[in-house]
């Protein structure tokens, strides 16, 4: 079969259909790409398929519309990502996803939970599909709090679907025949999800040429390694957060850091902390015995397969509930971030994780349910599953 992915442009999303797609490929199915080529070329395998989408937006560029978002705080945060982002990109993706799909003549889809357009272009197309989260918090009712927000976004989503000529549903950006998450309930936390949703955990799987890493400065001492990354989206804005890492370094000097990120941004730190803008992450995670994030998904679930205990200092978006995740199955602690990051407060919660068994061990129960959970393999199984058991009508009025 013929098997469309469809995915905004941005790498935590794209990662886990590395996975997947090579997992389909292996059973004999092509695979390709509708995204932005000028993102997924240098994430994706040399000889992927990538059906383009364009680069401009209606008005300004992803890019533009992302730094707006990230400008704002609290609430304003949620109404900027929806009105900045999410719905822009959705309109501008939705009649180029459309003749994609007339283009690659695709048997199924698998449409990235954020790229609203795809999901509405396979429902009005009939085209069967499956929806990949990768993470977890958009299934568990974010908006539990904010009923007034829930409403506003679902009016939102609701204005989108008759702007494409569809009849507006619940959940629109979801599939109901199959929802693929990326984590399991270990760490999510159990919830009262329907049939359609399958916990797989992390999706790996093979990806681009290595990238260049230092390997012989990793400390052979016996100090312990630690792994800084704020994620490729935050970096720029994580000025105050790696002055108080600066200090947790140094008020701990058992500790080696190992810092991801812009070097003109990180600034000096302690003698022997590595510096690098990009890590080869899988790789160095087993290199390594705890992990700082900012709380992105996919660096969590991954530190977590490696059983490794986590600092988690959420920026924005699904951040905090990732952290609070984090926290409360055990397996990390929480701390703050921008001008309210203390160097005292990270020194003593990375000394916290490496020290006292119970959060490596929690760690380690999660690497167990993620091994267990099926990652790619699983994943190829519920999309291959959507053809013979779920019939796909073009959702049209």
């Amino acid at each position: 079969m013929k098997i469309l992915f469809v995915v905004p442009p941005l790498t935590g999303h794209i990662n886990p259909t590395l996975g997947l797609a090579h997992a389909l490929s292996r059973r004999g199915h092509a695979v390709a790409w509708a995204g932005h080529a000028s993102v997924l070329r240098s994430r994706l395998p040399a000889d992927a398929t990538i059906l383009g989408l364009p680069e401009e937006l209606e008005r300004e560029t992803l890019g533009e519309l992302i730094a707006r978002a990230g400008a704002v705080k609290g609430l304003e945060i949620v109404k900027s990502r929806w009105e900045d982002v999410f719905i822009p990109l959705a309109r501008a993706m939705y009649p180029h996803v459309l003749s994609a799909i007339d283009g690659f003549r695709p048997d199924l889809l698998v449409v990235d939970h954020q790229a609203i357009g795809g999901a509405l272009a396979a429902r009005r197309s009939g085209v069967p599909w499956a929806t990949l989260a990768t993470t977890s918090v958009p299934l568990l009712d974010p908006f539990g709090s904010f009923p007034k927000v829930r409403e506003w976004v679902d009016g939102l989503l609701a204005d989108l679907e008759r702007w494409a000529g569809l009849v507006p549903t619940s959940n629109p950006d979801r599939s109901p025949a199959a929802v693929i998450v990326t984590s399991t309930p270990e760490l999510a936390g159990e919830s009262a999800l329907g049939p359609e949703v399958h916990w797989v955990g992390p999706i790996l799987g093979p990806r681009p040429a290595a990238v260049p890493f230092p390997w012989e400065r990793l400390d052979r001492t016996g100090r312990k390694k630690v792994l800084v990354s704020l994620g490729t989206v935050n970096a720029e804005i994580g000025g105050p957060f790696y002055a108080a890492m600066r200090d947790a370094l140094t008020a701990a000097p058992e500790l080696q850091g190992i810092i991801a990120g812009p070097p003109d941004i990180v600034g000096a730190m302690p003698e022997g902390t590595l510096i690098v803008p990009w890590v080869p992450q899988l790789e160095l995670l087993g290199h390594v015995d705890a992990v700082v994030t900012h709380g992105g998904h996919n660096t969590v679930t991954e530190a977590l397969l490696h059983g490794l205990p986590l600092v988690v200092a959420p920026i924005k978006d699904d951040q905090p509930m990732v952290a609070s995740q984090v926290a409360a199955s055990g397996a990390g602690v929480r701390v703050h971030n921008g001008r309210r990051a203390n160097g005292a407060q990270i020194a003593r919660a990375l000394r916290t994780v490496l020290t006292e068994p119970g959060y490596g061990a929690a760690a380690r129960r999660i690497q167990i349910a993620f091994q267990n959970a099926g990652g790619a393999e699983r994943a190829a199984d519920v999309v291959l599953n959507l053809v013979p058991t779920h019939a796909f009508p073009r959702d049209v009025p």
